[in-house]
């Protein structure tokens, strides 16, 4: 059993849903929705109705006003002057889905306003200091006056300062957090900017691009230089919606959710060649498009550009209009994503070595792991996966001729800014969110980093804390797991981050034995009073079918109810045995390893 299957040394602990019998009862009167729905809504913490109605009927009509964003009209006015000038712009974007979203939304954007567009993206493999270097250099040899940054920057403020010593001027897109002096340039974008009164502090990259595409928009309708039918933002939305959903952007928040419900019926019109040509590489139907769909198969081999090979080319295939052109890139990222998938292979064999090794790895309450082996480029998969298995900040570095560079993910009760602040003077720069961050250090500075870091976690973490915990939404009978239950459910989408799909749970027989599918799941076959029977899948619980071979079991499912064949069937999160001569829960239980 490898450190990505289940530990059994690890049992989840379920929170079950809130009882608030008035509140659910004005839900269901107010929206006429289904019991659980409302229970859902209560369990996921809504109070007010009109929080309920924003979050359920969301339109796009109800966007923020881009000039909201504090420096917006500063923004707005260098670009409208950049374009009547004929200026030469650099739109200058990170390597990931994001800031290649981002910076194909800017760049395409400002070529249909007239504008003269370039763009550069930054590689993984290199520092900082140097990809600054080399972007100023394409902004000289290009003549560029005005460069526009997406999803980068806030932290530059030493590098973007030799912009301006050559008259190029800089405009800041970003949404990370601020870890030092802003950078001196005509304007910055970004909501968590302290004192910026945008509505909306989670926007991703590329919807902070957007802000500032809707911004220009509004002002060159008002000077009457452009009209409503020369530029349309909703053909824009396909790339917000795919930019958010790969960087993991809250889709609780209303605007966000606006922006990909909207984005994802851009997505289904199959306007962007490039994307059209990955989907079909990948087997995605068009017209079953998902959140899921797009993070689970597109988001990798996009990312796959940024990790191990060249990420412009993620942007030129988002803008290719040629079909034969469009294919070829298109079977070159998925090419590139075999090849990041053997990495990632050899290096899981590697990480999961060093646990069964290192047996002090677990014992604080949080991982740090290191090695000269390693891909840069791949560590924020594994840092990814580890944190969620262990449900611990992980800090995973690879290490470069002296150089490591690290990505760290993080648990909601331990946010990474204000640890990574107390270790600024021995890391060479950092940069990201509470919860994902990256950064660079000397190889002499680890010891020292870990010490700090493992004893910030360790006395900020408690052992609960650190425990796997899994919140249930609403007890469902399947008497009510219907086609028409499944189509109201569909009022909760986008699903994605901060907004899971429904974990509900109840109580049934084993009416059969179970199966073992696709070699490591396990297939269980359950019923209720009224004899109804539904087919349950537990991903990676085959080993534990033994201990359900018995006569008469009845267990309490946690599970996510999906369609799929023209039927209701159940992706079980997690189950527990019950005892056969009363329902008090037994110790034994199995846990999910999130697909």
């Amino acid at each position: 059993m490898t450190y990505l299957d289940y530990d059994a040394a690890h049992h989840p602990v379920w929170d079950y849903p809130l009882n608030d019998p008035i509140l659910k009862e004005s839900i269901i009167k107010e929206f006429k929705i289904h019991p659980v729905i409302a229970q859902f809504l209560i369990s996921r913490g809504f109070r007010s109705l009109k929080h309920i109605h924003d979050y359920l009927y969301g339109r796009l009509p109800e966007l923020h006003d881009p000039f909201l964003m504090s420096q917006m009209p500063q923004a707005v006015e260098r670009v409208c002057q950049a374009l009547v000038n004929n200026e030469n712009i650099l739109i200058y974007g990170d390597n990931d889905v994001d800031g290649i979203t981002g910076t194909t939304l800017l760049t395409e954007f400002l070529q249909d306003v007239g504008g003269s567009v370039f763009f550069y993206l930054s590689n993984r493999g290199m520092l900082r200091q140097s990809l600054i270097v080399e972007a100023l250099e394409y902004a000289l040899i290009n003549h560029c006056t005005l460069l526009i940054t997406v999803d980068c920057g806030i932290t530059a403020a030493t590098e973007i300062a030799h912009f301006a010593a050559h008259n190029i001027d800089v405009i800041i897109t970003d949404h990370h957090e601020p870890t030092d002096k802003i950078p001196p340039c005509v304007a910055t974008l970004n909501p968590k900017l302290v004192g910026n009164p945008y509505p909306n502090r989670d926007l991703t990259g590329v919807g902070v691009a957007f802000k500032l595409a809707h911004g220009v928009t509004n002002q060159l309708t008002a000077e009457n230089k452009i009209t409503n039918k020369k530029i349309d933002l909703k053909r824009y939305l396909d790339l917000v919606a795919l930019g958010t959903i790969s960087d993991m952007g809250s889709v609780l928040d209303t605007e966000n959710r606006i922006l990909v419900k909207y984005g994802m019926r851009q997505l289904k019109k199959g306007k962007r060649m490039g994307l059209l040509k990955l989907f079909s590489i990948c087997d995605v139907d068009i017209n079953d498009l998902s959140t899921f769909t797009i993070a689970s198969r597109i988001t990798p081999r996009l990312n796959s550009l940024g990790r191990i090979d060249d990420p412009r080319k993620g942007v030129q295939m988002l803008l290719v209009k040629n079909a034969d052109l469009a294919e070829k890139m298109a079977l070159e990222l998925d090419l590139n994503n075999i090849e990041r998938q053997k990495i990632e292979r050899t290096m899981s064999i590697d990480v999961n070595s060093m646990l069964e090794e290192q047996t002090d790895i677990l014992s604080n309450k949080a991982i740090i792991m290191m090695s000269e082996k390693w891909h840069p480029g791949v560590i924020a998969i594994l840092s990814t996966r580890i944190s969620k298995q262990y449900n611990r900040p992980t800090v995973m570095i690879a290490i470069d001729k002296g150089i490591g560079k690290g990505s760290i993910r993080s648990i909601r009760k331990f946010p990474l800014l204000e640890t990574l602040k107390s270790c600024s003077s021995i890391l060479i720069n950092f940069g990201g969110h509470d919860f994902a961050a990256g950064l660079t250090l000397k190889e002499e500075n680890i010891p020292e980093f870990k010490r700090l870091f493992l004893e910030s976690a360790n006395q900020k973490l408690s052992d609960a804390d650190v425990m796997p915990q899994l919140n249930l939404d609403a007890e469902i009978k399947f008497s009510e797991l219907t086609f028409d239950f499944m189509e109201s459910a569909k009022l909760l989408e986008p699903y994605g981050n901060e907004n899971l799909p429904p974990i509900l749970y109840c109580d049934a027989w084993q009416v059969w034995p179970p199966k073992i599918v696709g070699k490591t799941h396990l297939k269980l076959y359950l019923e209720q009073e009224g004899g109804r029977v539904l087919e349950g899948v537990a991903l990676n619980r085959g080993f534990q079918s033994k201990e359900l071979r018995k006569k008469n079991l009845k267990l309490r499912i946690v599970f996510t109810p999906q369609i799929n064949n023209y039927s209701i069937h159940m992706l079980i999160r997690d189950f527990k045995i019950l005892n056969q001569q009363s329902d008090q829960d037994t110790t034994k239980s199995i846990t999910e390893d999130t697909p």
